[in-house]
């Protein structure tokens, strides 16, 4: 399965200070642009993936979404790395909602963006693509499409 992970591009951006967990609490709005990693994504017995980040997000996202599955995961890195355009985010959403229809898990977008939340701040809000307002690190989204 090929599927396009989508960079972000925040079009507002409030920071209030330091949360106790350490992240920053923000408030922004985000919308996906047309800069975009291209993944293939494939069952397999175990889980495996070639970004070559010892972070590595879509295998993070893979097993918060399912840790008894296992794919292999190859991503075509067009994002550029550190540039806050969310690159390893797309891809950790991309993989959650290619490797939700691979495995026949049957999860909506909100029960995906749930568990994105858990792998990384941008995931929730590129899970639901379109422009959305993220608060809190990142981990409340509101969709803001008509």
């Amino acid at each position: 399965m090929r599927v396009e992970a989508r960079a972000k591009i925040n079009l507002t951006l409030e920071v209030f200070g330091k949360r106790t967990d350490g992240y920053h609490a923000l408030r922004s709005v985000v919308m996906p642009i047309s800069l975009a990693d291209f993944l293939e994504i494939e069952e397999a017995s175990s889980l495996s993936s070639d970004t070559g980040y010892d972070d590595d997000l879509c295998l993070k996202a893979a097993r918060a979404l399912d840790p008894t599955r296992g794919a292999r995961i190859h991503v075509e890195k067009r994002i550029p790395a550190g540039g806050g355009l969310g690159g390893g985010s797309a891809d950790a959403a991309a993989t959650l909602i290619a490797l939700n229809e691979l495995w026949g898990l049957g999860r909506s977008r909100t029960e995906l963006a749930e568990i994105g939340a858990q792998v990384g701040s941008d995931v929730p809000a590129l899970v639901l693509g379109g422009a959305v307002l993220m608060e809190g690190r990142g981990e409340r989204v509101q969709d803001l499409r008509l």
